[in-house]
């Protein structure tokens, strides 16, 4: 299984940007996808943006299109979310996740990350 960890949570003022990172090790050999979810205070967890294992297929929901930008570089088994624009929706938890997802359906989950904290105030 898929060792997670996320990193670079933190509070941010409406309208900044911020970055997390996320880091892999172990698990399969192949390279995998990876995924982000979130989990505002009090709901239930989200989607936020998903990417292929080969970079190709990026896929974010509707409302977070244009704001948040995933990526990854594979030499480091590193996915990025940048959050641009920060609005006080975007708090919550966030978790990074891997799949065997090759972008040609809805990002399924498979191993989770325990979560960083992200605030946005005004």
């Amino acid at each position: 299984q898929a060792h997670i960890i996320e990193s670079g949570g933190g509070s941010a003022q409406i309208g900044d940007s911020l970055t997390l990172t996320c880091t892999v090790s172990g698990g399969p050999s192949n390279t995998l996808a990876m995924g982000w979810f979130r989990q505002p205070p009090g709901k239930e967890r989200e989607f936020v943006a998903a990417i292929t294992g080969n970079g190709l297929v990026r896929r974010f929901p509707e409302a977070l299109k244009g704001r948040f930008t995933i990526s990854r570089d594979n030499g480091k088994n590193t996915a990025y979310l940048v959050m641009n624009s920060l609005e006080p929706g975007d708090t919550g938890v966030y978790f990074c996740t891997t799949s065997q997802w090759i972008g040609l359906q809805e990002y399924e989950p498979e191993s989770w990350g325990q979560g960083t904290p992200v605030t946005v105030s005004s």
